[in-house]
């Protein structure tokens, strides 16, 4: 099985399934002298964790990391960090029922038909679960970024299913179990959620997800993109359906005397292509959103055929998001980090020395 790996110098490997024995993963191309613990890995592994609500899937993963190379003396040391997060509560019963159905909306028939096998427990590979490698290496990447330029990636919950949030503040943000950035829709985000669990039923959210302070000249012309390389990274993580920069579709209706970023010498006067022009990011902030497709795996009888191309329903039992975008907000900015991180690397082997006469604000 390929497509394990993302990444051209920061490179990412994982492995595991949903109810192995452990997720694990291989960060390449970090550089040596960075001070790295596993405290600075699990911060990030505990925003994302199941079980942190009534609103999210039940089952209980402590999901500790355990690093296994790649540090010594409490920094990077430039090879391979590798590392662990054992699976804790798994129920492989739960899926017993529908080892031999194909669950619509899910990768189970596509593993079917392109493996001829399939680990119908939790989803195997296809679970989301695999996102906590995500997780820790965008930690990894986060704490490099910020550390080496200042850059600062971070994101929220902008909308669950018809409930649109509005953006008030950073600081609400990591204090509720939405990563709902006004305080006050929170306690109706809860409501919404308590009527969709007791329904059977799910619904997709959009996050969004911004990186600040991020120099000018990342990213690479036509092929290296580093617009292109967001929504690849972005598009990876299970469920997402759609990803916009910034104006997104919304610029097919403006002008261009509304869409182009006028400039004046302090800067860029808005902010419509997100910070990404020609594949080279500008100097303002990134911005990505993305939309990801309700739960798959749900209570209510749904048709479909079983392995034998037989007519039958399915109906998923077990411990499931119903929102899979709730814990989604650490994921995208994980794969965010990654993605400027291997731009980062990818801009200082080239054009490191690289000093243009002209430069805005």
């Amino acid at each position: 099985m390929s497509g394990n790996s993302f990444g051209t110098l920061y490179c990412v490997t994982s492995f595991g399934e949903s109810h192995g024995p452990a997720y694990g993963g291989v960060v390449d191309g970090c550089p040596p002298g960075m001070a790295l613990s596993a405290a600075d890995l699990q911060k990030e592994l505990d925003r994302r964790k199941p079980g942190s609500s009534r609103h999210v899937t039940q089952r209980r993963e402590t999901d500790t990391v355990e690093i296994l190379s790649g540090i010594h003396d409490g920094k990077t040391t430039g090879t391979a960090i590798g590392f662990l997060i054992r699976n804790e509560d798994q129920r492989s019963k739960d899926y017993s029922a529908i080892a031999e159905k194909f669950r619509p909306g899910h990768a189970d028939y596509t593993y079917w038909q392109k493996y001829g096998i399939r680990d119908p427990r939790g989803g195997g590979r296809a679970s989301a679960r695999e996102t906590v490698i995500r997780v820790a290496a965008g930690a990894i990447a986060k704490k490099w970024l910020r550390e080496r330029y200042g850059v600062i990636v971070r994101g929220y919950l902008a909308q669950i299913g018809s409930e649109i949030i509005a953006f008030k503040n950073w600081n609400s943000v990591n204090e509720n179990p939405f990563f709902c950035p006004d305080p006050a829709a929170v306690a109706r985000l809860e409501q919404f959620m308590d009527a969709l669990r007791e329904s059977g039923d799910s619904v997709g959210a959009r996050v969004n997800v911004v990186a600040e302070k991020v120099p000018v000249g990342w990213g690479e012309p036509v092929y290296g993109r580093l617009d292109a390389d967001i929504a690849g990274a972005m598009m990876s993580i299970n469920a997402v359906k759609g990803v916009e920069i910034v104006a997104g579709f919304a610029s097919i209706v403006q002008k261009g005397s509304e869409h182009g970023d006028e400039m004046a010498p302090q800067g860029f006067l808005s902010n419509n292509n997100g910070g990404v022009l020609g594949g080279i990011s500008t100097g303002q902030d990134v911005t990505v959103s993305i939309a990801l497709k309700p739960t798959s795996s749900i209570r209510l009888p749904r048709r479909t055929i079983d392995a034998q191309g037989k007519a039958t329903t399915v109906q998923t039992t077990g411990r499931h998001d119903p929102c899979v975008g709730i814990r989604a907000t650490p994921i995208a900015e994980g794969m965010l980090a990654c993605v400027l991180m291997d731009h980062a690397l990818r801009h200082r082997a080239q054009c490191g020395d690289v000093t243009p006469p002209t430069k805005l604000g």
